[in-house]
């Protein structure tokens, strides 16, 4: 089985359609989504109707409840509650609905979704360090589970001796005997100083993650959020991957 996994798509058309893009080139099995669809960007509207058309699953992401009222915006910086707030003005009683419905666990027997971390996950918890990690490894029944949320990719690795470790490479191998928490990044709000879209693919059969990045028109999008009215910031910030 070959999985397309994505997050934290945060309105940003753009850089969605190109990761669409490149997925339908891959000939995947199947797509899932770690939440965040909405927020921060220009096209809510478009990113949900791409998304519900496209993506088997979709895990809650703190912004998607935040935009229908199930999430507190205390929780959230000014130019981020502002966007929450004009998203909820904009989404229809269709996507309200959908993002209102959406669950924070996916599982299947293959691996397990979340947006923040396995432990009280309508807190949105964010895991990026190896202790930050440690309760939701010791809450996984999955050999792995992906995560977004911090738009930083990263890995990491449980060992059968408990040890627990952080990895940055793109391509990685699993190990039988260990247990992954595979970050998949943002496709778009990147956060690790790489400004192109960040997306996933997972190969059970060659026990294979793989976390790939795409160029996009970032120029565009950060014009769409200034013409909606958002803060400038918020367009900035997708030129820098910051």
């Amino acid at each position: 089985m070959r999985y397309g996994i994505f997050s934290d798509v945060h309105s940003n058309l753009e850089a969605l359609t190109q990761v669409l893009g490149q997925y339908k080139d891959e000939g995947l099995d199947c797509l899932l989504c770690a939440g965040d669809i909405v927020g921060y960007g220009a096209n809510p509207n478009e990113c949900l109707e791409k998304v519900r058309a496209s993506v088997s699953s979709v895990c809650a992401g703190n912004h998607d409840w935040a935009s229908v009222n199930l999430f507190s915006l205390d929780y959230f910086n000014s130019d981020a509650a502002y966007a929450v707030l004009w998203t909820r003005l904009i989404l229809n009683d269709s996507e309200k609905g959908f993002l209102a419905s959406l669950k924070l666990v996916f599982r299947n027997p293959d691996l397990a979704i979340v947006h923040g971390s396995l432990d009280n996950p309508e807190e949105f918890k964010y895991i990026n360090n190896v202790y930050a990690a440690e309760e939701t490894f010791r809450l996984m029944q999955d050999r792995i589970c992906f995560i977004g949320h911090s738009h930083v990719p990263a890995v990491f690795r449980k060992d059968k001796g408990e040890n627990i470790y952080y990895h940055k490479e793109s391509t990685v191998y699993l190990n039988d005997s260990d247990k992954y928490i595979v970050n998949v990044g943002s496709v778009g709000q990147p956060r690790d100083g790489d400004s192109r879209a960040c997306y996933c693919i997972y190969d059970t059969k060659k026990k294979l993650v793989q976390i790939k990045r795409i160029e996009y028109d970032a120029g565009q999008a950060r014009k769409k959020i200034i013409y909606k009215g958002l803060p400038e910031a918020l367009g900035d910030r997708l030129l820098t991957g910051r």
